[in-house]
């Protein structure tokens, strides 16, 4: 019986036709050189090519899309935009939930006694609005030293750190967590800002390779040549971000609003609404819950809960990408912590952030507006407690519908989507002036739906063109941070300010509301006009990066590979034969003594002691 031949031919062996294969080319140790380690014969290097970039684009909008979760799950479970102003003053996510259980009389004196739950809780509300107002000077820092996507992750840890706490409420874990927590959203907040406008424009790189490569990897984009994948991104962003106002319902719907009392027991008390309210609820009454929750049936939501928080962590750390290269990371840093430090407040300096500064203020009122006195003082002063989330859904769902109107920025000039916003907000709040619903009557639940989906549709084109607007203007990586850090950092002043006026007349927070609104809006639009007349704006200079850690191959006159012998023999100097060498056409011979010179890798191969041995 024959032997059964190979089932992959032997290297060297000759085979059935000799010692040539099929096509005719010798096989085994005579076969030629490029034949093994040559090209590919289909090889179609523009195809390769073309594919390559497709799949750096899908990456992108990978990275987009899962920082995009990644921010909507974090503010389902908590949303720092609500915080609220008072222990009463409800936030939608985990904290509306605990703040709710807290605020009644009745679940305190059972499951805390004396232990003092509105002290904590009002602690507790301070640390997390007063410490941003300490964010600007060490947000640019952190996301220089961690990079931009590692303080995201970091951001979002904290975030679950704050959610882990409620597993144990006492003073010592709540309000550390609290203060840890305030000092990490105007980080997040700004890496996710730079985050998303990095993306932009790396998407605008991988479509439009083949220019990059005749300008030269050196050369710059055309200013404003990634503004379009910008509104793209920042529409998608804004559009996951807004669902988390829905999202952070989700607890309360389901299991909360089971134990409720409702309007007819709450709003017993409650004389005013609207424009007639002073202060928040007056009058609301001190117990809520008709039944108290089990202990084993809270665990289980914040256990929810602590997963949810867990998988945004997740999702940053594994599907989101870096923002940056490894070596652009290092010129980031590389400009010294001191300029780091310094460059937030020189970025002053430019007239257009100084002309932006009102609309920064007014973007972090209008969202506590939303969630605090048209929620509550509109909302659940006249239709009661129990329709709360249902109020917020549908400011949620009309600022994530609203967010891709942002897209219109494509076609309309740039002032037009956050002229419309602010416009649409200046109609419903003069209205709001003139409606004081009554307490307990329900007639009226369809404007107030109404007025929340237009108030959403306001804010979504405020957010999404003021973070556009920002990226189209500074469009250097070396600057993003800086301006998104002193961006959010308005926004923190913004909500500490309503923090401590909570306690004023409703017609006094729709004034403050309004003046800054116009003003926000007549100093953006001077700020378009210097901008056609041709003012140049003052930029504050970047220093130029700084290599001397060892252990970075640059290119420069530090070797960080020598050793201490040859960086005295040869004064420090790794360059081959660019400096040595001498004069083209000079005949080789012995050098002089006092310059020994290392030799370059390639000599070092060949086994030569440098040029001289040819």
């Amino acid at each position: 019986m024959e032997a059964e031949p190979p089932l992959y031919p032997v290297a060297g062996a000759v085979g059935a036709q000799g010692d040539e294969d099929q096509l005719g080319v010798p096989d085994g140790p005579e076969a030629p050189l490029d034949e093994l380690v040559g090209a590919y014969p289909n090889y179609n290097e523009q195809e390769e090519e073309r594919r390559y970039y497709r799949r750096k684009r899908l990456g992108v909008l990978k990275n987009v899309l899962a920082a995009s979760a990644g921010g909507m799950l974090t503010y389902g479970v908590y949303l720092e935009p609500g915080r609220p102003l008072h222990a009463c003053s409800l936030y939608p996510g985990l904290l509306q939930m605990q703040l709710i259980l807290h605020y009644d009389e009745t679940y305190r004196e059972v499951k805390y006694g004396n232990m003092g739950l509105p002290d904590i809780d009002s602690k507790m509300l301070m640390g997390i609005n007063v410490t941003p107002i300490v964010a600007l000077l060490y947000t640019p820092v952190l996301i220089r030293f961690f990079g931009t996507k590692w303080m995201m992750f970091l951001a979002v840890g904290i975030y679950a750190l704050f959610v882990s706490t409620n597993y144990w409420e006492r003073y010592y874990t709540l309000v550390p967590s609290a203060v840890a927590l305030g000092m990490a959203i105007v980080p997040l907040w700004a890496s996710m800002g730079n985050y998303i406008t990095r993306m932009a424009q790396k998407y605008y790189e991988y479509s439009h390779y083949k220019e990059q490569d005749e300008q030269g990897p050196q050369q710059r984009p055309p200013r404003g040549s990634h503004a379009p994948y910008l509104l793209v991104f920042q529409a998608i962003f804004y559009s996951f971000f807004h669902l988390s106002f829905a999202c952070a319902q989700l607890p309360m719907i389901y299991f909360l609003n089971h134990y409720l009392y409702d309007l007819n027991h709450t709003l017993y008390k409650v004389q005013n609404c609207g424009t007639n309210s002073q202060g928040i609820l007056t009058g609301f009454n001190k117990t809520v819950l008709r039944t108290l929750p089990r202990s084993r049936n809270l665990i289980v939501v914040e256990s929810v809960l602590m997963a949810v928080a867990f998988l945004a962590m997740l999702l940053v750390l594994g599907l989101c990408g870096a923002a940056y290269r490894p070596t652009e990371e290092i010129d980031l840093r590389s400009v010294g912590w001191g300029n780091i430090f310094q460059l937030p407040f020189k970025h002053v300096r430019d007239f257009r952030l100084r002309h932006l500064v009102p609309f920064f203020i007014y973007s972090g009122f209008e969202v506590l507006f939303a969630c605090t006195g048209l929620a509550l003082g509109y909302g659940v002063c006249s239709v009661g407690l129990e329709r709360l989330a249902y109020v917020l859904v549908a400011y949620s769902l009309g600022a994530s519908a609203a967010s891709a109107l942002g897209l219109l920025g494509l076609w309309l000039p740039r002032p037009a989507p956050l002229v419309a916003g602010a416009g649409l907000h200046l109609l419903l709040t003069v209205s709001l002036f003139f409606w004081a619903p009554a307490p307990r009557v329900l007639q009226h639940i369809g404007v107030l739906y109404a007025v929340a989906v237009l108030w959403g549709v306001g804010s979504a084109l405020n957010k999404t063109g003021l973070s556009t607007l920002l990226g189209i203007l500074y469009e250097d990586k070396e600057r993003q941070d800086f301006i998104f850090t002193i961006y959010h950092w308005w926004q923190a002043i913004a909500v500490f300010a309503v923090y401590l006026g909570s306690s004023l007349p409703m017609k006094a927070k729709l004034t403050v509301l309004l003046v800054t609104l116009v003003a926000a809006a007549a100093s953006y639009l001077w700020m378009e006009q210097k901008l056609r007349r041709g003012v140049v704006p003052r930029q504050p200079r970047i220093p130029r990066p700084q290599h001397k850690v060892r252990g970075y191959r640059y290119l420069e006159e530090d070797n960080s590979d020598e050793s201490d012998t040859e960086g005295e023999c040869g004064g420090g100097r790794g360059d081959c034969a660019e400096e040595e060498a001498g004069p083209v056409g000079s005949e080789p011979g012995p050098k002089p003594a006092g310059l020994c010179r290392r030799p370059c890798p390639y000599e070092q191969a060949l086994g030569g002691d440098g040029p001289e041995e040819q």
